[in-house]
């Protein structure tokens, strides 16, 4: 690693240490534009929209970052800080029924409301089809991100490590089943 990269890196674990919200809700903020502005490009489209870029960073900003943040510091209290196997089986287990369904929903309200700009309506209707296939393809692939993150990734790096993921997940829809932007394919609709 380079010394510019080195030192980059000691700043922001000192950020992550004395402003740790602060530091995570831009990091995620940043990543989640940085997640579509390579799936606009890898889309093949000319030109980024950067009304949307703007707006998942703002989700990002919002809304993900400070939401791992407590949602890790809570387990951390409810589990005591432990990471052996059965602890961590149970992190997980607490993970995938409360805060997965929760961000999954979350996340289709506000793609289709806010950055999509579709009536409520159809993004009820939209939900209450897609919902299960879009929080089962989650389980797909969250407990086994979870059970990583919650074993071996540091308390204050987890959110970091999840924004990561969330990345991966976003710009390789073809692994995970589900594409984001086909979430309100509702061309009719505009």
């Amino acid at each position: 690693m380079s010394d510019v990269a080195k030192e980059a890196w000691r700043k922001y674990l000192i950020q992550l240490q004395v402003n740790p919200l602060r530091t995570k809700a831009l990091t995620s903020g940043v990543i989640a534009g940085l997640g579509d502005a390579l799936a606009q490009k890898i889309s093949g489209i000319k030109k980024l929209q950067l009304r949307r870029l703007l707006l998942f960073s703002l989700f990002g900003f919002a809304y993900g970052g400070p939401f791992g943040h407590y949602l890790h510091k809570l387990m951390s209290v409810i589990f005591k800080g432990k990471n052996d196997s059965k602890t961590v089986a149970k992190m997980v287990l607490f993970e995938q029924l409360t805060s997965s369904p929760l961000n999954n929903l979350l996340f289709m309200l506000y793609y289709g409301l806010v950055i999509e700009g579709i009536p409520w309506v159809f993004v009820k209707d939209k939900i209450k089809k897609d919902f299960t296939s879009v929080q089962v393809a989650a389980w797909k692939v969250g407990p086994m991100v979870a059970w990583v993150n919650n074993q071996f990734v540091p308390l204050q790096l987890r959110v970091i490590f999840q924004c990561f993921v969330g990345l991966c997940w976003y710009i390789c829809p073809q692994f995970t089943l589900i594409d984001p932007s086909d979430l309100f394919n509702l061309d009719h609709v505009k």
